[in-house]
């Protein structure tokens, strides 16, 4: 039976998850509705503290601003559940949704233990009134199913609830503007009351006509199928790329000419190292798994091929890198300039970066490491899980006691400075296209190096004719080079 939403106000919204989506999501609605007290729940208090701080967990242009604007007025960091969860008329669920490293489905499928807790404790702490709760966290097809099977469990009590699922599209780097000024909003769900009340919570600044209703499965699948065709376009032109330069065809010149055609496009045509984040490799391998439980290995096998082929463009990258020093970098130093998975964020979750350093390690290179917003720690730490991939679970003690992490710390510094990092180095890769890499002293980064000094742009960012100018032999993706290497 449908519940009445004729007298049902949306007075407070709560949200479980203060990461990359929740924070910015809530802070986004703490902004356009003054009128709602937004509050947003997270166990980890060291990182409730980081957000009720000047210095935030997450770094995000414009981000900051809103945050401080808002915070204490209509906007609550907390680890109280009553406050944002209980006490909530609408509820977020934006908790993490990573890909199993166990079990059936390793690999592949997303794990939803945390959804699953999060509803478990909403059945165990509800009783009574009526709440939506709305899944934020990319999710496979069905998963609004279980939530609401394990909702309706409770013996003893008197909530109800309306699931709806309202799947974020926000890139990192430019999620303020994505939040502000959406190309659409997707709500699914099942009650078309429960979807008008979102709805109007999000028409205080996003237009009607870019509200898109649909029902549950639709919704939940659209935002898997959205990442896979970007990360697929992503794929396509690296592919391309390596046809460039075994050809002399320019890919920068093939991606303008095809990205004019209007059918096409040119987003996502800008060929590199390969992508990262946490959604593109995430949602393609959970498609691939929902296809494979279909039983259809053609459309997994498919799907899974976008998987592969960036796998080989960073492969590809990392062999060029030893090829073109003369085969070998055991004992050499090279500087890697962005550790990030892409500018305008600290976040290196399957950065091409990681991947590359640890191969460079394992050919016993010496790495310097320059990056603007990501911490020593962090890029420590990712390197190591790299490296100590064959051991799952929670191995943060591991760590520090296998041989592979101490050769991470025996090979790789952190360099605060970039000249300091690219200092004395046989080479410099660019592995994040940060726009303050194009405005470097180049002459005197290369007289600070060994020679020859080698440059790799696995960004196609900078001006490669003047750094070939300079003296620096220069690889760029998709390019034939001037120098290749014979031996």
């Amino acid at each position: 039976m449908s519940t009445d939403y004729s007298n049902f106000t949306v007075k407070r919204i709560g949200c479980i998850g203060a990461g990359y989506v929740g924070g910015p999501t809530m802070s986004m609605i703490a902004k356009y509705c003054p009128h709602i007290d937004v509050y947003i729940f997270d166990l980890n208090q060291t990182r409730i503290n980081a957000w009720n701080s000047d210095n935030l967990p997450i770094y995000e242009p414009g981000l900051d601003e809103i945050v401080q604007e808002r915070r204490g007025k209509n906007l609550f960091f907390t680890t109280d559940y009553t406050e944002a969860v209980i006490k909530s008329d609408v509820v977020f669920l934006s908790v993490n949704t990573p890909t199993k490293h166990y079990g059936l489905g390793k690999g592949r499928q997303a794990d939803l233990k945390f959804i699953e807790l999060c509803a478990r404790q909403i059945r165990d702490s509800v009783k009574t009134g009526h709440k939506i709760i709305v899944e934020k966290s990319t999710v496979p097809i069905k998963t609004a199913m279980a939530v609401s099977r394990i909702l309706k469990t409770s013996s003893d009590s008197q909530a109800t609830f309306d699931i709806l699922s309202n799947p974020e599209f926000l890139a990192e780097g430019t999620a303020v503007k994505d939040l502000e000024n959406p190309d659409r909003v997707l709500i699914g769900g099942e009650n078309p009351a429960a979807i008008k009340i979102l709805a109007d919570v999000y028409a205080n600044w996003v237009k009607r006509e870019q509200i898109i209703q649909t029902n549950l499965w639709s919704s939940e699948l659209s935002k898997l199928v959205a990442n896979c065709f970007l990360a697929q376009r992503i794929s396509s032109i690296n592919a391309v790329s390596a046809i460039c330069e075994a050809t002399g065809a320019n890919v920068n010149e093939v991606a303008h000419a095809v990205g004019m055609d209007k059918r096409i496009g040119s987003r996502f045509l800008q060929a590199s190292v390969g992508f990262g984040g946490s959604c593109f490799q995430k949602d393609i391998l959970n498609l691939t798994y929902l296809a494979e439980h279909y039983h259809l290995k053609e459309v997994a096998d498919y799907f899974y091929g976008v998987i592969s082929m960036n796998d080989w463009q960073k492969q590809r990258f990392a062999q060029k890198v030893v090829h073109k020093l003369f085969n070998t970098v055991s004992s050499k130093k090279l500087s890697v300039l962005g550790f990030a998975f892409k500018k305008d964020t600290g976040d290196t979750r399957e950065s091409s970066s990681i991947f590359i350093c640890s191969k460079l390690v394992e050919e016993r290179a010496y790495l310097n490491i320059y990056d603007p917003k990501v911490s020593e720690l962090q890029i420590m730490d990712d390197i190591m899980r790299v490296m100590n991939d064959a051991y799952d679970g929670d191995f943060s003690a591991h760590l520090d006691t296998t041989p592979e992490s101490e050769m991470v710390r025996r090979c790789v510094k952190v360099i605060k400075d970039p000249y300091e990092c690219v200092k004395d180095t046989h080479a410099v890769l660019i592995m994040t296209e940060w726009d303050e890499f194009k405005t470097y002293d180049w002459k005197k980064m290369y007289d600070s190096m060994k020679k020859p000094a080698f440059l790799f742009d696995g960004r196609n960012i900078l001006d490669h004719s003047k750094l070939e100018e300079i003296g620096f032999d220069v690889y760029s993706i998709g390019v034939a080079e001037k120098n290749p290497a014979q031996w």
